[in-house]
């Protein structure tokens, strides 16, 4: 297994499209040494801006950046880049679409230690609802640098939630990131497992486990929650006889909200596996956590047997 931490992948990726555009600025809420985006203030440090917890300040400034040509990155815990900066972000932001890129990092329940107050289970919610905004969700750290990559190259406010754990390189390294569209990762015909973020590996190993079962499972990589192509959704849901939706967030307007609204024509039953409305809160170590709220793969194996029996 090859592990790279998406923290760590997401600051080196910075760096290097600094190096290769220099229009690229950063700003950071007191916590670059767990964004990483301190690799890019030890590269360039007359293009970064250290805003103190003061992240509404950090997110009208980069608006204003933005509007001189500057692509601006915005850093924080993603409880906080979008908790706290949501006036700025709708109002400065996201109203007239400019082009502003917001780091989530130590996104869902990966800030395990410090309980509800620093874990976001609400932001793929939050960040969806605003027009003009595109929100990814990388599955490990290959992908977080694909994401990054497309983010500068889109021309308007992107969202990239970013997890604080190390992660397994899940994603082929010939895939080619296009926001908008979900792949297939593993190709099954009795359920379709529509997974993003850290679930995506936990639902491919769910489907190791179903195999064993005799139950073929097809797992989707949803890394663009918006916007994403309704075909490619409706297409890898096609010929199964059940859907299960697998996010590091609340049930309430992440993932499984998306999908629904998609196959909202279609009879296929849906089972989620996401957190069922609930704050989080400190743990030992993430595992304690996502075996608490029934975020694991045998909880993934679970919902498909419960679909498959509806049948």
């Amino acid at each position: 297994m090859n592990f790279k931490n998406p923290r760590q992948v997401y600051g080196e990726t910075l760096v290097e499209l600094g190096k290769a555009d220099d229009r690229i600025v950063v700003l950071e809420a007191d916590l670059g040494k767990s964004t990483m985006s301190c690799l890019f203030q030890q590269s360039f440090p007359e293009r970064y801006f250290e805003m103190g917890i003061a992240e509404q300040n950090m997110a009208s400034f980069a608006a204003g950046l933005s509007l001189t040509g500057k692509i601006a990155f915005i850093n924080s815990f993603a409880v906080f880049t979008t908790g706290r900066n949501y006036d700025q972000l709708r109002q400065s932001i996201c109203t007239a679409n400019l082009n502003v890129k917001i780091n989530g990092s130590s996104a869902g329940l990966s800030d395990f230690g410090d309980g509800a107050t620093h874990q976001s289970v609400e932001d793929i919610a939050i960040m969806r609802a605003l027009p003009n905004m595109t929100v990814l969700v990388p599955a490990d750290g290959l992908e977080t640098k694909k994401a990054v990559e497309a983010a500068v190259k889109h021309d308007g406010p992107v969202y990239i939630r970013i997890t604080r754990s190390e992660c397994d390189e899940i994603t082929p390294r010939d895939r080619v990131f296009t926001i908008g569209q979900p792949y297939v990762l593993r190709d099954g015909h009795d359920v379709a497992i529509f997974a993003c973020g850290i679930m995506v590996q936990k639902s491919m190993e769910a489907a190791e486990i179903l195999a064993d079962m005799g139950i073929s499972a097809r797992v989707v990589n949803v890394s663009s929650l918006k916007p994403l192509d309704e075909d490619p959704v409706k297409y890898a849901a096609e010929g199964v006889k059940g859907v299960i939706t697998a996010e590091e967030h609340s049930v309430i307007g992440g993932l499984t909200a998306t999908i629904a609204y998609i196959l909202r024509s279609t009879a296929i039953p849906l089972e989620p596996v996401a957190i069922m409305d609930k704050f989080g809160q400190s743990a030992q170590n993430l595992e304690e956590l996502l075996e608490f709220y029934g975020l694991t793969q045998r909880d993934i194996v679970n919902a498909s047997v419960k679909i498959l029996q509806k049948k």
